[in-house]
């Protein structure tokens, strides 16, 4: 006789339809449910502006406790609360002056990658040594983050809240994906630990395979990292250069301060002046280049004679070449444009953006949008074009690497700089928009883990702050307050080597997307065996 396994089950979940399963046992269900959501809460609370990136781990752990052993489906819907919990709060910035829905939309969609990867971490967890397997899931779900939909969204990838941890020189070693990887290792591994000692003191009874493959994923990671650390240095290769970064603040925040676009240009214009007079009276040596932020001219100078002027002043004052950040437009096109402007030649040099905002600078269902909201869609009027060049500006001999604001979060807009030789890299950003949000405070930590990744000094010029400048072992070594006039002057190091992690490009995160289908793929068929056998 065959017994199918779709009968078996339903033989072991018959129950009388007039007997309710008593109160506890109800709430006992909610339990992995708020788990998830909560250890995604905790995964939060782990990112900056807090250094409690140690918090990652018990947050992954408590992840793999409710989805060790679960089906497919139960691991899509825990993974989807993880994600909520997680994402809601870290993404709260992108409401600030639109409203809960656009904030809201981003998280839903977002989490479904979370989700997905929660079902596939859920499919490997029944593998020898599941928690390498289960990482390398979660990495593959942060790459296809970080490209889909609408050239993806990397903001929050586990490697951005790694600053301050002693994980961080494994970025050198294979960017985030590795840093992103090791962290979840870790934490999977402490979960993994703990339910085999839990185990063993029940049973008397030590599993040794089991028992080393769980130690070393949670120990391989930081001694990894540990052995990385020759890699991560901030000795000047090439000699020095002294930069100055400027925040010349804006008149309000929010997102008519680009009402506000002749303000914010005077206000720049107005703290390279103040720093120039404090260079002649001998208060600071005089920088051998000068940085604005991203939207620091919002007005295009190449078509307004008064922006020109005034952009021309501040450079001869200053006696030094500015890289400014402007609006242009160009042959029917609009450009979020770096300006490389000679103090004696004006404009030699541009990077246009390439990387541009979803839904900030252009709206991708622009239509749909209309029909639910024209205030969305009057913000954005007119939808900004993408450049096709990696940004390198030589500077006073100085070769100097941009990524322009949102391009921080994306491994390949940072690495090609570096790639076409720049000794430095800077990461103009305008924050205004987003007010006194941890917003400014996550892109920095993306810098410093850039920092690292490519070993070089990165300096962070911001409209309203925080500007900082960044060494290349990641340490920070001036900042600004938000919303101030400020400069920050220092002689930083220059370097030319590259990383392990600049060399390889994208192969590391290649060699674990092939370890997650591995697992997957050995999982499925784990499944369909035991299918097989359960049906005879």
């Amino acid at each position: 006789m065959t017994v199918t396994a779709t009968s078996v089950d339903e033989s072991d979940d018959v129950r009388p339809a007039t007997a309710p399963a008593p109160r506890g046992a109800r709430l006992l269900r909610l339990v992995p449910a708020a788990t998830a959501a909560l250890s995604g809460v905790l995964l939060y609370v782990s990112f900056p502006p807090r250094t409690l990136w140690w918090l990652a781990l018990p947050a992954f752990a408590a992840f793999g406790w409710v989805l060790r052993g679960r089906g497919v489906k139960a691991g899509l819907g825990l993974g989807y609360l993880f994600g909520l919990g997680f994402l809601l709060p870290l993404l709260v910035w992108t409401g600030v002056e639109v409203g809960p829905g656009p904030w809201l939309a981003l998280v839903v969609v977002e989490a479904l990658f979370v989700a997905l990867a929660g079902a596939g971490v859920a499919a490997v967890s029944r593998l020898p040594a599941w928690p390498v397997w289960a990482a390398a899931v979660w990495v593959a779900g942060e790459a296809a983050r970080a490209r889909v939909p609408f050239h993806g969204f990397p903001w929050g990838k586990i490697a951005f809240g790694q600053a301050d941890g002693v994980f961080l020189p494994l970025a050198a070693v294979g960017g985030t994906p590795v840093l992103g990887f090791a962290v979840v290792l870790c934490g999977f591994g402490l979960y993994e630990v703990v339910r085999l000692a839990v185990d063993a003191r029940r049973t008397r009874a030590v599993r040794r395979p089991a028992a080393v493959a769980a130690l070393l994923s949670l120990a391989a990671p930081p001694l990894a990292a540990l052995a990385a650390l020759p890699l991560v240095s901030d000795e000047a290769e090439d000699g020095t250069a002294t930069v100055a970064v400027i925040q010349g603040n804006v008149p309000r925040a929010g997102l008519d301060f680009n009402a506000q676009r002749r303000a914010v240009l005077d206000h720049h214009a107005r703290e390279t002046e103040r720093l120039a007079a404090e260079v002649k009276a001998g208060k600071v040596t005089r920088p051998d280049f000068v940085l604005w932020p991203e939207n620091s001219s919002d007005i295009d100078p190449f078509a307004n004679a008064d922006a020109r002027a005034v952009i021309d002043g501040a450079a001869k004052a200053i006696g030094a070449p500015l890289s400014v950040g402007g609006v242009v437009e160009r042959d029917g096109r609009l450009l979020n444009e770096q300006i490389l402007w000679d103090p004696e030649k004006g404009p030699v040099d541009t990077y246009d953006k390439r990387q541009i905002q979803p839904f900030g600078e252009y709206l991708p269902l622009r239509s749909v949008l209309d029909a639910i909201n024209e205030n969305w869609t009057a913000m954005v009027r007119q939808d900004f074009s993408r450049g096709s060049e990696p940004g390198v500006f030589t500077l006073d001999g100085t070769e100097v690497g941009l990524a322009t604001c949102y391009e921080a979060a994306f491994d390949w807009a940072v690495r090609d700089t570096v790639t076409h030789g720049a000794q430095m890299i800077s990461v103009p950003s305008n924050n205004a928009t987003f007010d006194r949000s941890e917003m400014t405070y996550q892109q920095l930590a993306m810098s410093r883990i850039r920092a690292v990744e490519h070993s070089r000094t990165v300096t962070v010029p911001v409209t309203s702050g925080v500007s900082a400048i960044i060494l290349p072992d990641g340490t920070i070594t001036q900042k600004t307050g938000m919303f101030v006039a400020d400069s920050l002057v220092q002689e930083v190091p220059l370097r030319s080597s590259r990383t392990p992690a600049t060399r390889l490009g994208t192969v590391p995160e290649l060699a674990l997307l092939l370890v997650a289908a591995g697992g997957l793929g050995w999982a499925a068929t784990m499944a369909a065996r035991g299918r097989r056998a359960g049906g005879v």
